[in-house]
Parts: structure tokens; C-alpha cells; sequence
């Protein structure tokens, strides 16, 4: 851009061209005012400067270039100044009116204080009356005899059971964290530069010379400045309203505003805030893991009881040693070879004696087809030699099974 022309935007405030960034460059390489006094004597020998001191001559022609590049720079960044300081005023306000207002968080206090009471009672801190609001965050400093659970866990775990609607206060409680970030000092700060860069603003209309055709400086800084007024004004109501309730708050609360800033005040709410919602989680946990171990718990003592039943209904159908008579006997092995089980059992070291129950089941059974045969025959007599015959088969039977005994 030809210098003159840049002479002549800066002259008439055109913002289309004069950007933020631009203007700072201008200030920050713009040389003294020594210097341009001195640069501007150089005018007539201007073909035979250099670039730098050919620029210096003819910016050095705009009339107070140095405030007018500041309030020019100030107009620029005057809309973004006014968002960065509206909102912080604006959460810090609606947080106060939250903690002052909510009264699940209020019944929250007073069921920590009614657990803590408790908790000392018979010692000197007991029948408190109340407590200093800092103290919320070491809750959970108090632990456990296993060191797995807190104060706060206890805590949360009540309200969760017993006072279901304190379990709200979280979500009464959403600026807290907006003005956990505020600094009260930086805002009394930017408040104050500016409504001293309009004052400048305003003494550099009353001594600029008055407007031209080429020269719009106060014509459209005088607009500017009344606008700029208005809205300052808007925000330093606004954050004295925020300071009459901050004060408010600290005679609720019972604590010196002037001792407690307002960030270190929500900063602890917001630590409290999320520990709690942090405590509510760990507990839900917790409780899922232990109902999971419960479950699994039962599931095994099930699986356990049913496997002792079926190894004990195994062995009392497979076992041919179990006491009774021979009928007992051949009732088990019957009932074995109906299930068949007989045929599932594995081989060990009883198997000498299945092998006698083997036998004594033969030799039983070879006695059931006599009998069947000699029901066919005509009936006779026994003899002696029968008898002992008969017998002798009774006793080789008594004596297989107790071999196998």
C-alpha cells in the first residue's frame, strides 16, 4: 500500500483496512516523537531517503499519530474486551444466586454437620453449631479402618438411600465451575483500564482539532466514546450487583469476603462438587463388583452341592459293597445296568472287587434258571445230597461276597 494512502485510512478511521494486528505493528514500529519530528524536516529530500525514512516523513504528517493509533487500537478491541469481561460477571452472579438458593445443598450442609456432631460426640468439637465451608473438601480425608472408603463415600451413600433429592444439588450448582475461573482481581483490573482507556479517549477528542473532510478522527471517536460509556457503565453495575452478592454470600456462609476471593470460594464448591458426583460413582461401583462376587459366590456353592449330589447318587448306584443281603445286591447292580452306570465307571483300584461282584451276579443268575427249570419239572423230593448240593451253592455264594467284601 503507497504511504500516503495508509496516511490517509489512519486519518479517516476506515476499520475496512486498519485491521488489530495492523495497528499494533504501527505502534510497536512507529519511531519517537523525536524522531518524526526530525524525519519530517526531511520532506523536501524525500526522492533521495531511503524506504524506512520516506515512510517516517510522511506518517510523521498525521497530527498526535501516536494517541490517535491507541484509540483507534482501542475501538478495535473494545467488543472483544466487553465479551471477555460480560461473561465472568455473569457466571459468578448466577453461581451465587445458585449456592444461595439451593436447598438441597443447603440440606446437604446440614446432614454433614448432623454426621460429624455424631462423630465427635463426647470430644470438645462436639454440638457444633457449624463449620467453615473449606472444610468440605477434606471429607474425604477421613478414611476407613480398610483405607477403601471415605467420609464422602459414607455421605454420598446416605443421601443416595435416605435423601434421595440432595443427590440433585450437582445439577442446581452449573456456573460454579464458570466462576471457579474467575478472577476477581483481574476483573476489578479490566474494569478499571477500561474505563480509563475512554477517559483517554475522551481527552484526546477535546484536543484533537476538530473534524475535517480528510480527517474523521473525532467525528467517529465521539460516536464511539458515547457507546463505550454506556456499555462500561452496564458492566460496572453488573459487577457491583455481583459484589453485593458475594458479600451476601459470605454472611450466609459466615466467612470474610475480603479473606476468601471469589475463586478460591467456588474453586473449592466445584472440587467438592465433582468429589461428590466422583464418590456417588465409586459407590455404584462398588456395588455392582460386590453383586457380581455374590452372584459368583452362589453360582459356585450351587455348582458344588450339585456335584456332590450326583458323585453321591453314582456312587450308591455303582457300589456293590454297600451292607444288605443279596437282594440289595442284585437290586443295585439291576438298577446300575438299567441307568448304566455299570458301563460309565471308571476303572481303579476296585476293580478286583467289581470282578467278585461279577461273579456272585453269574452265579446268582445260573441259580434263577435252575429254579425256572425245576418250576417245569414235576415236583420230588429232595435229597440229602440235594440239600447239601444246595447249600453248598449258598455258601460259595457267601463266601465269593465276602472275599469281595
Amino acid at each position: 500500500m503507497p504511504y500516503e494512502e495508509i496516511k490517509n485510512v489512519i486519518l479517516a478511521v476506515n476499520e475496512a483496512v486498519l485491521t488489530e494486528p495492523m495497528v499494533q505493528n504501527l505502534i510497536k514500529q512507529m519511531p519517537e516523537a523525536e524522531q518524526l519530528k526530525m524525519l519530517s524536516e526531511l520532506k523536501d529530500e524525500y526522492n533521495e531517503l531511503a524506504e524506512p525514512e520516506q515512510f517516517g516523513v510522511v506518517i510523521s504528517s498525521v497530527p498526535c499519530l501516536r494517541p490517535r493509533l491507541s484509540a483507534i487500537l482501542f475501538k478495535l478491541q473494545f467488543s472483544e474486551q466487553v465479551e471477555n469481561i460480560k461473561p465472568e460477571i455473569v457466571s459468578v452472579t448466577a453461581a451465587c444466586e445458585e449456592v444461595r438458593k439451593s436447598e438441597n445443598f443447603s440440606n446437604l450442609l446440614e446432614i454433614i454437620l448432623l454426621v460429624g456432631n455424631f462423630m465427635n460426640a463426647g470430644s470438645r468439637n462436639a454440638g457444633a453449631f457449624g463449620f467453615n465451608i473449606s472444610f468440605l473438601c477434606k471429607l474425604r480425608d477421613t478414611k476407613s479402618a480398610d483405607q477403601k472408603l471415605t467420609l464422602l463415600h459414607f455421605l454420598a451413600e446416605i443421601c443416595e438411600h435416605q435423601y434421595p433429592n440432595v443427590m440433585k444439588f450437582p445439577d442446581e450448582l452449573i456456573h460454579v465451575e464458570k466462576a471457579s475461573r474467575v478472577s476477581a482481581e483481574n476483573l476489578q483490573k479490566n474494569l478499571d483500564q477500561m474505563r480509563k482507556q475512554i477517559s483517554d479517549v475522551q481527552r484526546d477528542i477535546e484536543n484533537f482539532p476538530p473534524a475535517t473532510d480528510e480527517d474523521k478522527f473525532v467525528e467517529k471517536m465521539t460516536s464511539f466514546v458515547k457507546d463505550a460509556q454506556e456499555q462500561s457503565e452496564k458492566l460496572r453495575m453488573m459487577h457491583s450487583n455481583m459484589e453485593n452478592l458475594y458479600k451476601d454470600l459470605g454472611q450466609y456462609f459466615l466467612f470474610d469476603p475480603k479473606k476468601m476471593s471469589v475463586e478460591e470460594f467456588f474453586t473449592d464448591l466445584h472440587n467438592f462438587r465433582n468429589m461428590f458426583m466422583q464418590a456417588v460413582k465409586e459407590n455404584q461401583k462398588r456395588r455392582e463388583t460386590e453383586e457380581k462376587m455374590r452372584r459368583a459366590k452362589l453360582a459356585k456353592e450351587k455348582a458344588e452341592k450339585e456335584r456332590l449330589e450326583k458323585q453321591q447318587k453314582r456312587e450308591q448306584l455303582i457300589d456293590m459293597n454297600a451292607e444288605g443281603d443279596e437282594t440289595g445286591v442284585m437290586d443295585s447292580l439291576m438298577e446300575a445296568l438299567q441307568s448304566g452306570a455299570a458301563f460309565r465307571r471308571k476303572r481303579g483300584p476296585r476293580q478286583a472287587n467289581r470282578k467278585a461282584g461279577c461273579a456272585v451276579t453269574s452265579l446268582l443268575a445260573s441259580e434263577l434258571m435252575k429254579d425256572d427249570a425245576l418250576g417245569d419239572r414235576p415236583s420230588k423230593v429232595l435229597k440229602k445230597s440235594d440239600v447239601a448240593t444246595e447249600g453248598g451253592v449258598h455258601d460259595n455264594t457267601k463266601e465269593i461276597i465276602s472275599r469281595s467284601s
